[in-house]
């Protein structure tokens, strides 16, 4: 089947699409391991989308919004689901004349810190049994990153991604609201999971600056066109020996 939408998902996970569907959907996850992940970040999502939307509460014409809320589903009555409360928060924003995907991701940016969180969302599914099994040879790895690099707009090599005591396992593009996310994923002989992440960026040329994520060291910096991030178990000093290392090799 076709790469399902998040939408799609949710419905799945709120048991809201029929047998025939649920079936494909069952199998799919099954043989996807990147669609499975995208499963279990959806199923354990709690973005607190009620407090996203109190303030422009204050900001709404009440007479239009408390009409339109008599005349709609309650959580205590039949139809109410979290793609209902989603769709009435989006009409209820067109009320009040704002956009409601850019209101709302610039909300969940600033919660979030933009797209280092969801890679970190994202990372904290991984365990050392998700990459183990995956292939390994030279010309598998050097066409994945041609796909990156035709994407991206980069040059990378297998020779620029070595890095010592962590074996380069998968390199993918993945996006988020049209925003193309290339990840190299590594698996560490001591530490598990380590990726190497990058997006097109216009903050020009930054520092290495580190953070922590879902008990996960970051690095992150900027390099001209292009953000990076280094996120792993890997202690921090570690980890940005591995950055400049990276950083060096990109700039060589």
């Amino acid at each position: 089947m076709n790469t399902p939408s998040d939408e799609l998902l949710v419905a799945y996970l709120d048991g809201e699409i029929d047998r025939e569907q649920r079936t494909l959907l069952d199998s799919a996850i099954t043989d996807d391991p990147l669609l499975s992940l995208r499963v279990q970040w959806l199923s354990r999502s709690n973005l607190p989308f009620k407090n996203a939307y109190d303030e422009l509460a204050l900001q709404a014409p009440l007479d239009r919004l408390q009409a339109r809320l008599d005349a709609a589903p309650s959580p205590a009555r039949p139809g109410f689901s979290r793609r209902w409360f989603m769709g009435a928060a989006a009409a209820g924003l067109l009320a009040v004349g704002v956009t409601a995907d850019r209101l709302f991701l610039a909300w969940q940016s600033g919660q979030s810190h933009s797209w280092r969180g969801l890679v970190g969302d994202y990372m904290a599914l991984y365990v050392p049994q998700t990459l183990d099994h995956l292939p390994t040879d030279e010309a598998s790895q050097r066409a994945q990153l041609r796909t990156v690099d035709a994407r991206l707009g980069l040059n990378l090599s297998t020779a620029t991604l070595k890095l010592p005591g962590a074996e380069l396992k998968r390199s993918q593009m993945l996006e988020y609201d049209g925003v193309p996310i290339a990840q190299m994923t590594f698996l560490d002989a001591r530490h598990g999971a380590l990726a190497l992440c990058v997006t097109r960026s216009n903050k020009g040329s930054q520092p290495l600056a580190h953070e922590r994520r879902h008990d996960m060291n970051v690095v992150y910096w900027s390099e001209r066109e292009h953000a990076w991030m280094l996120i792993g178990h890997n202690p921090p000093a570690q980890l940005e020996e591995l950055a400049q290392l990276i950083r060096e090799r990109l700039n060589a």
